[in-house]
């Protein structure tokens, strides 16, 4: 799948919201003992359909976050959603982690495990099957869901890629 239908988006016109994925202290040993750090991963999204993530890492644990949700506001993806699910099935992959995404009818809900259920959350999808396959690494879940989610294409983007016509998409 080429990723010719992904659309970064300015930070400046939108109001984001920022949900903390995953944190971890990692530490370096060194002469004088054990230096710590930590590392934070952070989603941002305006739970209408644009979505971004973002690593920081920093002595400090706000300070990590705060460089995370900045890293975050530079890769904002455009997600088309269709009656508050995606438009189609997706898998998406990220070295060993897999994810694979389904549209669901109204009033299931999200149905993803922790690391998926924030990226789809700050999305916007309120309706949605998903499961994780390969690495459970919080890294390799949240990049493979944006992937799945960027290389998603509603009908009009396939119409007008073919160039045809709306109904044509649907009957063929």
């Amino acid at each position: 799948m080429s990723t010719i239908n992904i659309k970064r988006v300015k930070t400046s016109e939108i109001e984001l919201k920022d949900r903390l994925v995953s944190i971890q202290r990692v530490a370096k040993v060194t002469k004088g003992g054990r230096t710590f750090s930590f590392s934070a991963i952070v989603v941002v999204g305006d739970e209408n359909g644009v979505v971004g993530y973002g690593l920081g890492k920093a002595k400090e644990v706000t300070e990590a976050i705060a460089k995370g949700i900045d890293d975050a506001k530079k890769n904002l993806v455009k997600v088309p959603i269709i009656n508050n699910t995606i438009p189609h099935e997706q898998i998406g992959k990220f070295s060993g982690g897999f994810v694979f995404l389904k549209p669901a009818a109204n009033g299931t809900g999200v149905i993803a495990g922790g690391a998926m259920r924030a990226v789809l959350e700050s999305a916007g999808v309120h309706n949605v099957l998903a499961k994780s396959k390969g690495s459970s690494n919080p890294h390799n879940v949240v990049k493979a869901t944006v992937s799945a989610l960027a290389q998603m294409r509603d009908a009009f983007t396939v119409a007008q890629h073919r160039g045809v016509d709306l109904g044509k998409v649907f009957n063929g």
